[in-house]
């Protein structure tokens, strides 16, 4: 007989949530439009953009269960790691976004440039989801910082995953975080059905951008949602460029570079978990830990890979160790570090907790 591949269902966007399923989760990517931040009256202003926006978000979309905003959607592309315009988990910035997920009923995914008391010259690149109650759900430091460009310390606390809207599991990376396989792969093997990529990526960048969020998806039969910042701040120009990928890979709504607009799709979590469950070919997640199991009983279960082994004894060395011309960010202008990383008093759990 002939071998007919079964066809699983394919997503749709749902008419970007307009026909929302009861499975569904609505997204939406705000593409914000890339500010100027040198002063704290800037920052002010700047924060009553972005909760104007969320009230956009909302009028816009009556369906819709998330809003993400962009890294640097507070700070700019400027790298300025001035005390004035940073930000604290805790404090009055974040609360006013805290209180416009409650205002406009809708969950709330956020960006900030976050003190580091243990080394003021590096803050941490941050990420924030507050539910519609104003509750704190994920916080998350960026692991993988743009460098030598950026100047930001490195992520201490993991790659969190959180029960997210409608019953979703959900994770956040940021921007560069997305270019590293192992995070995507991280988020999925701890249970996310849809991966969050915020950024601040310039036009350069749009090619890769593409094609490792559609891998990231396909890599892991998983959601991944996207959005950059957009429009042009005199200097830089970055891309916009929501878009949203299948766990198949394919892309599902992808946005352009309007500033502002938002880009809205309905995600289907229980197709995710579909496709993990009944997918034999190419499910890779699952395949990673059980090499060749048609042969032997289980899998093979072991990690024939030296760079793992080599990273958690922490001897990774490249055959090209030591003959690269960039290891600081001196070419950018930042001086070369003095002090070794060490994790912050906050990592002491290896994760970041929510806070009610």
């Amino acid at each position: 007989g002939v071998l007919i591949p079964h066809t699983p269902l394919r997503m749709s966007s749902g008419l970007g949530g307009l026909n929302k399923s009861p499975h569904g989760v609505v997204v939406g990517l705000c593409q914000l439009q890339l500010p100027v931040i040198e002063t704290k009256d800037q920052l002010d202003a700047q924060v009553d953009r972005v909760c104007a926006l969320v009230g956009k978000a909302r009028r816009g979309s009556t369906s819709m269960d998330l809003v993400v905003f962009p890294e640097y959607m507070l700070h700019g592309l400027s790298m300025d790691v001035c005390d004035e315009i940073m930000c604290e988990r805790d404090g009055p910035i974040v609360a006013r976004l805290r209180a416009a997920c409650v205002q406009h009923k809708i969950w709330g995914c956020f960006s900030i440039m976050e003190r580091n008391p243990a080394a003021p010259e590096s803050p941490f690149n941050s990420g924030l989801i507050f539910d519609a109650d104003g509750n704190e759900v994920l916080y998350y430091r960026k692991l993988h910082p743009w460098v030598p460009v950026e100047p930001w310390a490195p992520g201490d606390l993991g790659v969190p995953v959180v029960d997210g809207p409608n019953g979703c599991k959900l994770a956040l990376i940021i921007c560069h975080d997305g270019m590293f396989p192992e995070m995507a792969r991280e988020c999925a093997y701890k249970g996310a059905e849809i991966m969050l990529r915020t950024a601040g990526y310039t036009a350069p960048i749009r090619d890769s951008w593409v094609f490792t969020n559609q891998a990231n998806a396909f890599q892991n039969l998983m959601c991944t949602a996207s959005v950059c910042m957009s429009g042009s701040d005199g200097t830089f120009d970055s891309m916009g460029e929501g878009m949203f990928c299948n766990f198949d890979g394919g892309i599902i709504t992808r946005g352009g570079g309007r500033p502002d607009e938002i880009i809205t799709c309905e995600l289907r979590p229980d197709l995710v978990r579909e496709a993990r469950l009944g997918w034999g070919v190419e499910n890779n997640i699952y395949q990673l830990g059980h090499r060749a199991y048609v042969a032997v009983q289980g899998g093979a279960r072991d990690c024939p890979y030296t760079f793992m082994h080599d990273l958690v004894a922490g001897k990774y060395r490249l055959p090209w160790e030591g003959q690269g011309k960039h290891t600081d960010g001196r070419s950018c202008g930042f001086p070369a570090p003095v002090r070794e990383y060490a994790p912050s008093a906050a990592a002491s759990n290896g994760h970041g907790d929510a806070k009610k």
